[in-house]
């Protein structure tokens, strides 16, 4: 049994949900779908997630709603008259949109989840109208009957252990389709809570941890995963196989295929998966698997930027021989409710970093003040210009000279680096550039590594 997943893109509107339907209908072992909400149709479009997120916001402010409810509506009756779906399959559609204001909600967080989270809702119901109509049984299974039962904020939820016992008891046939909705669960007093944004592709690593699956289908709009980003780099290689681990090393420094938390169930239950694509579903795509199953072919697998990091630089003379200094830092973070995502450290400098999106300028001079207050540092520096590039690869660990090949790359294109750090996994290096020299360094590090005369 194969669960399969489809992007927003990939059922945008009724020609690129009849390609979802073909592909479900060529694979028998296709037998559970996870669907995303409709996404844009052109550049100038608008998601239905965002639109369900206006429609979320006039409520609240308590603003005329008749018009955002009538532009969602209309983009699932596009799809619904593409099919030529009978108008009663789809009153059910408008009547949920219509009543999404008086909804039992704790406060208007829980109001926000429960409206984004029907972007997804209504399209798996849609999805499962449009196959059964087209002669595939089909039956749209909500998260609530499934038992996806999720804990944490309402929209940043995590999944609750709780729903793999409950998957295990579901019934799964060969002889109907189960439709879900991506995006969202059910918290034990049974409020709607969603995943951060791009949650769909974590649902169908659930399901597909839960129901036992053969593999994960995860069809989106690339033919594969690439080496780099192409809007860096000219055309780059595309990566046919690669491990769960290299994905979740690329996905944090902005592989944007996948949802950096996604594969955690997938990996727990060693599911391979599949990255395709909904417009060439007969290419083989990125498959990503344990590291048992998978041979080094390449040193680097990929090498990916992010721009949304700061930095604070402190630097104090025998930090080394101060007991408690680091800690006496991680408390003055928590006070504050920050977490960091690296320290790299020297015997008398430590370099802190932190996701920039996540702070505020108010709390950055209060973190600031408060470490030169207590810690009395002899120097310390906000910095806000950082960017970091992951350069990520199984070959790593089996080769000499990896890290010297990437620092004379950068140098030739005159650039520097501000930090270099090595995983404890081996399989990745971490370098620190400036913002505006972050996708320069990438294309310099991808040309050393992958053009003709650098390949491994």
């Amino acid at each position: 049994m194969k669960v399969v997943k489809f992007g927003g893109s990939s059922l945008a509107d009724g020609e690129a949900f009849s390609k979802a339907v073909h592909i479900i209908e060529d694979d028998p072992e296709r037998w559970v779908v996870v669907t995303s909400a409709p996404g844009k149709r052109s550049s100038g479009d608008r998601k239905v997630t965002d639109l369900l997120i206006e429609y979320a916001n006039k409520v609240i402010d308590q603003q005329p709603v008749s018009s955002t409810v009538d532009a969602i509506f209309n983009r699932y009756q596009q799809i619904g008259d593409y099919f030529h779906l009978p108008a009663a399959n789809l009153a059910p559609i408008r009547e949920a949109l219509v009543n999404l204001p008086h909804g039992n909600y704790p406060d208007d967080d829980y109001l926000m989840a429960a409206f984004k989270a029907h972007g997804e809702r209504l399209n798996a119901q849609l999805m499962a109208k449009v196959l059964n109509h087209l002669g595939m049984p089909a039956r749209f299974v909500d998260p609530s009957e499934a038992g996806i039962i999720v804990s944490g904020t309402p929209n940043n939820a995590t999944v609750s252990p709780i729903t793999y016992k409950n998957l295990s008891r579901l019934q799964v046939s060969d002889d109907e389709r189960l439709v879900f909705p991506g995006f969202f669960g059910f918290t034990p007093t049974n409020h709607i809570a969603t995943f951060s944004r791009g949650g769909s592709d974590i649902t169908g690593a659930i399901l597909a941890k839960g129901l036992g699956a053969r593999i994960y289908e995860n069809f989106t709009d690339v033919d594969a995963i690439f080496s780099a980003n192409p809007r860096i780099v000219d055309h780059p290689r595309a990566i046919h196989r690669m491990t769960y681990r290299e994905m979740r090393e690329l996905s944090y420094a902005g592989f944007s295929v996948f949802h950096d938390e996604a594969l955690i169930p997938a990996i727990e239950g060693q599911i391979p998966v599949n990255v395709k694509n909904t417009n060439n579903p007969t290419a083989p795509g990125t498959m990503i698997v344990p590291e048992s199953d998978f041979h080094v072919n390449h040193i680097v697998t990929g090498v990916a930027s992010a721009k949304h990091f700061s930095a604070l630089y402190l630097h104090k003379y025998l930090m080394n021989k101060q007991s408690g200094f680091t800690f006496s830092i991680l408390q003055i973070l928590a006070k504050y409710g920050v977490s960091y995502e690296h320290m790299p450290s020297g015997i008398d400098d430590i370099t802190i970093i932190f996701d920039r999106d996540k702070l505020t300028d108010a709390v950055i001079d209060e973190i600031c003040n408060e470490i030169q207050y207590e810690i009395d540092p002899d120097r310390l520096e906000w910095i806000d210009d950082y960017a970091i590039i992951m350069v990520v690869g199984e070959g790593m660990v089996h080769r000499v000279g990896t890290m010297e090949r990437i620092a004379n790359a950068v140098a030739r294109g005159g650039m520097s680096l501000t930090m270099v750090n090595q995983g404890a996994s081996q399989i990745s290096i971490m370098v620190g550039t400036r913002r505006a020299d972050a996708d320069k360094a990438v294309a310099c590090i991808y040309n050393e590594f992958f053009d003709q005369e650098g390949a491994d």
